[in-house]
């Protein structure tokens, strides 16, 4: 049995309210084996254990290690060539990007994700070709990745029956596509095809072969309503209450989204999935920007979370989600880099206050986001969204010890005055270069700029390396495929939209 103790001048354990963090002054924590068993006082923590190793970060803040509670990919859109087109037709510009081994894909944004205090991500796949043998050895690739470097990985592949490019049946939209266009964008997206018996098969294979292990395990993803067939959705819900595997289904991130909802069922996405029956405490909802008011009240009464995706709601213009009708109803919500944050990497500081500015709503109440409610969401919040549940998310007894360090001086030099409490100027102010060290397992994995269990140079060498050879014979054909049937999934979404009014839950702005 392995005893670690890691002492820091602050360690916030949690958050109580929105208001109120829980803070140890001069505090420690105590682990056995990678579990807390003690937190409390310096003093009393090094009684319970005069023997244990001793981590000594006396000027700095221990925090709960943040969860990115929605993540897909490793190198960005924007690095392989898809510029940030609204969502509709980003689909399409994704269809050129260039390719990278999925190991070394993984380890790519796990290396920013952890350098920003990040020590569990919810790792959501997809878009993979070649059947179900590739798509098993891709997953056993992303999983072994994480595994090496230490990083919990809460793991899904997402389900996609149908309208895989526009929001109607991959056929009539092909059927409508002049030769010899028709017939390779229809090879394409059938190359993306798999039964769902088979992404069941997979589920229950990878939720094996992952049993017992500490840092990878494996939920549930229908990928969206229009990806998905009612029976699927069912189907899914059902084998999440079998097994108590989480959900997690990108929802109305788009206007375009809620509108192919009234087409398709003639009410809102989440009322059809709530007269479904696979609404739960188990369910989150991906973006959820445009979520209307009975929707988030029917969220609230059966617990579904929701994952608040800031920086990639702005960057494919799709609007703004209603945090703060979401905190007022006492949702869930969790928080997610998606693709890449507002600086194209995955900075879980910087989303920290995005998401604390995004929401600032003009007006003198209170119902802006506050630090301690924001915080809740990157640590226990969306820990419950994962498949590592109440197990992370928080420091206290009986969790596992995932942590993050903030050096205070570096975070506030020159000067910081100590009238404003500790935990808002550490979120307001931290950079990634005060994070000093992030532990996760009781293990510390990245300690002054340096990972302890892989070579980032190395890496990112190789990647270089790969990426700077010259385009594939498949790779050409993507581009020019990509390329071509951008201007006709354009034209599929014109008045598209025409009609549809809109009444915000708050405005930053007016026109009379």
């Amino acid at each position: 049995m392995s005893e670690l103790i890691v002492a820091a001048r602050w360690i916030v354990t949690g958050v109580r309210d929105r208001y109120t963090p829980e803070i140890v002054e001069d505090g420690a924590v105590l682990a056995r084996d990678g579990v807390i068993v003690k937190v409390g006082t310096r003093e009393d923590v090094e009684r319970e254990a005069p023997g244990a190793e001793v981590l000594d970060y006396g000027d700095h803040v221990m925090l709960p290690g943040f969860v990115n509670a929605h993540h897909h990919v490793g190198l960005t859109p924007l690095q392989l060539g898809s510029p940030d087109l609204p969502l509709e037709l980003w689909f399409a510009g994704r269809i050129p990007a260039r390719r990278i081994d999925l190991y070394l894909d993984t380890l790519y944004s796990a290396f920013e994700m952890i350098a920003s205090g990040i020590t569990t991500v919810s790792h959501i796949h997809g878009w993979m070709v070649g059947g179900y043998e590739a798509l098993h050895g891709g997953a056993t690739k992303v999983l072994d990745a994480y595994r090496a470097i230490g990083m919990r990985a809460s793991y899904s592949y997402a389900v996609r029956e149908q309208n895989r490019l526009v929001y109607e049946a991959d056929e009539d939209f092909c059927a409508r596509l002049p030769e010899p266009l028709r017939s390779d964008l229809g090879k394409y997206l059938a190359s993306q095809a798999m039964p769902f018996e088979s992404h069941m098969k997979l589920f229950d294979e990878l939720t094996g072969e992952n049993e017992g292990q500490r840092l990878t395990r494996i939920q549930l993803a229908p990928a969206n309503l229009h990806w998905m067939s009612d029976d699927g959705l069912v189907e899914m819900a059902k084998r999440s209450r079998e097994t108590g595997a989480p959900m997690h289904m990108h929802l109305v991130e788009t206007a375009y989204q809620k509108e192919y909802a009234r087409r398709r069922t003639g009410k809102t996405a989440l009322r059809h999935l709530y007269d479904l029956g696979v609404l739960s405490p188990r369910m989150t909802l991906g973006h959820g920007v445009w979520l209307n008011e009975e929707d988030v009240d029917i969220a609230a009464e059966t617990g579904t979370c929701v994952c608040h995706n800031c920086s990639s709601n702005f960057r494919l213009r799709s609007g703004v989600a209603p945090l703060n009708a979401f905190e007022a109803k006492g949702l869930n919500v969790g928080m997610g880099l998606d693709e890449a944050g507002i600086n194209d990497d995955r900075d879980m500081l910087q989303e920290l206050r995005l998401v604390l500015r995004a929401h600032r709503t003009p007006g003198m109440d209170d119902a802006v986001p506050t630090c301690p409610q924001v915080l809740k969401m990157a640590t226990e919040a969306g820990a419950k969204t994962t498949a590592f549940g109440t197990e992370i998310g928080r420091l206290e007894k009986g969790r596992f010890l995932d942590a993050v360090l903030i050096n205070w001086k570096t975070a506030t030099y020159p000067f910081q005055d100590p009238d404003m409490p500790m935990l808002d100027a550490v979120m307001q102010r931290a950079k990634t270069n005060a994070v000093d060290a992030v532990l996760v397992d009781g293990k510390t994995i990245y300690e002054n700029g340096k990972f302890a269990n892989v070579d980032r140079d190395a890496v990112l060498e190789e990647i270089a390396q790969i990426l700077s050879k010259p385009r594939s014979d498949d790779d050409i054909r993507r581009r020019k495929l990509g390329q071509d049937v951008y201007p006709h999934v354009k034209t599929f979404y014109d008045g598209y939209l025409d009609g549809e009014s809109r009444e915000p839950f708050y405005q930053p702005s007016s026109r009379i």
